[in-house]
């Protein structure tokens, strides 16, 4: 299933292959032009309340100054927590590591004692199937459907 799915969105190039990062490209693009929109309509209204002429020179200062404001403390802190712990987590950081290398060290002494002799060969096994693939992790064997029991 997994990968008919990676085929299809195959098909579409880095559109497809990024979908999830193009529409909170396509959501950020429509917020920004929204709130700019809007943005301008209240400062007009605020100039004309006070009796002066609405300059876009001097909303775009002011639209700008509170859009970076609200991106460095909001969006920004955001991001860097969910997309900075997310890329480490994934490029495999010592930190993030330290437990998997514990829990396969374990795992692997375990198969060792219930199965002896053929051991090595199923944890060889094992992590032939379940290698990285192109950046995803894919247990190749069981999904193609050619997983031997031992």
């Amino acid at each position: 299933m997994s990968g008919e799915i990676e085929r299809k969105s195959a098909r579409y190039g880095v559109f497809g292959k990024y979908s999830y990062a193009w529409i909170t490209v396509l959501f950020f693009l429509v917020s920004l032009l929204l709130h700019w929109y809007f943005g301008w309509h209240a400062y007009q209204d605020q100039a004309r309340a006070h009796g002066e002429a609405p300059e876009f020179a001097a909303f775009a200062t002011e639209a700008a100054r509170d859009t970076f404001e609200n991106w460095q403390s909001e969006f920004l802190q955001l991001l860097w927590q969910v997309v900075g712990l997310a890329y480490f987590l994934y490029l495999g950081s010592p930190s993030s590591k330290e437990n998997d290398d514990r829990l396969e060290a374990k795992v692997d002494e375990l198969l060792r004692a219930q199965l002896g002799a053929g051991a090595e060969a199923r944890i060889a096994e094992i992590d032939r199937d379940y290698l990285r693939h192109h950046g995803h992790a894919r247990p190749v064997g069981i999904m193609a459907g050619n997983r031997s029991s031992s």
